[in-house]
């Protein structure tokens, strides 16, 4: 099993940001694509078209969350992945970590690309505006 952790700012609330996220409606428009998100504990999701799926494991308004998370590219015996969503306020600006971890081998570096590319880069022009 491989993990990492990246980071970023944006120049908005932990809560704006942590709403977001379990918003199908924000979620679609700040990454570009369709999500589906209940935002409930337990609630599933699926974005990217179903590309990725998962549910919610733990849920910390404006502070984290927890998913168990999965791509269609996960072997079919592979368990999810876990990921953690931090938020950390800094001023007029929040702190988003991602820890990614329990990824089957050889695939974190392409998910690792992947959320800077699909995610921080749309994120930042949907926040930027």
């Amino acid at each position: 099993m491989e993990a990492f952790e990246i980071q970023t700012t944006f120049p908005v609330s932990a809560m704006e940001l942590y709403l977001a996220w379990l918003d199908s409606k924000v979620h679609s428009a700040m990454t570009g694509t369709q999500a589906e998100i209940d935002p409930s504990p337990e609630g599933g999701f699926s974005i990217f078209g179903g590309y990725i799926t998962g549910k919610n494991v733990e849920l910390i308004p404006g502070e984290r969350i927890v998913q168990r998370w999965r791509t269609t590219e996960f072997p079919i015996n592979s368990p999810d992945s876990v990921l953690k969503v931090i938020f950390e306020e800094m001023g007029k600006a929040t702190k988003m970590i991602i820890r990614h971890t329990k990824i089957p081998e050889g695939q974190a570096k392409d998910y690792r690309q992947g959320w800077k590319e699909f995610y921080f880069r749309p994120m930042k022009a949907y926040f930027g505006k």
